[in-house]
């Protein structure tokens, strides 16, 4: 009997690589705002969007202010007011067309469709996901897609966990497995809400954090060598 039947994965920077979707972006956006997006400027803008995010995940503020907030807060440290509702509806138009695969993804993801019960478990802003995934063609390789915002909860919030496992038939956390590359929302988290967890870490980066994944991998196609050793 196989230990795991469900595996839970995040999206960015796990399956989808979101980095490269967010710097054509952004890129974009600052053109069209004729606005030189300078090394500086988009430390800048990685400093505030990580810092509102961070607060969401805390559960201090909600979605629409990290994303309705984060341009107009950037462009005034630089002199400018804009509007930040009408910069993050470009911009997520440009994000939205953002569908680049991490290296292997796809591959990985065949591989288990037929072995076990796949579910996708993000945070972020639902028509995004949705059409990333669908682009990529990663979609109808999963059972179902789980978006924070349509959730009304987030990864690492337990209430967020609890919604998709209610979702999902005959769920047992302990034949579930959550693979994804950020320490908090995904390893935290999944811990928090009773499952073994897989460290996406492609870059090898130290952990800091307590207490330890279950599993870490620096490739994806690494995961399936920790599947069928079990």
């Amino acid at each position: 009997m196989k230990k795991y039947r469900t595996l839970l994965f995040d999206v960015d920077n796990t399956l989808l690589d979101f980095d490269a979707a967010e710097d054509a972006a952004l890129h974009r956006l600052f053109e069209d705002q004729n606005f030189s997006l300078t090394r500086e400027v988009e430390a800048d803008y990685k400093k505030i969007n990580q810092g509102l995010w961070k607060a969401y995940e805390a559960g201090r503020i909600d979605r629409d202010e990290v994303v309705n907030t984060r341009f107009s807060l950037l462009f005034k440290e630089h002199g400018k007011e804009v509007d930040g509702v009408v910069l993050e509806k470009k911009y997520r138009n440009y994000l939205d067309q953002g569908h680049q695969l991490v290296q292997g993804a796809i591959e990985l993801i065949t591989d288990l469709k037929d072995q076990y019960d796949l579910f996708v478990v993000t945070n972020g802003v639902s028509a995004t996901q949705d059409r990333r995934l669908r682009d990529s063609g990663l979609f109808p390789l999963f059972k179902d897609i789980f978006v924070s915002e349509a959730t009304g909860f987030q990864k690492p919030m337990k209430e967020y966990f609890e919604y998709v496992f209610a979702r999902i038939p005959h769920f047992s956390a302990r034949q579930a497995l959550i693979v994804g590359d950020s320490l908090n929302s995904d390893i935290k988290g999944g811990q928090l809400a009773g499952l073994d967890t897989c460290w996406f870490n492609p870059d090898m980066k130290p952990n800091d954090t307590l207490p330890d994944p279950t599993y870490q991998i620096q490739k994806l196609d690494e995961l399936n060598g920790i599947l069928d050793a079990l």
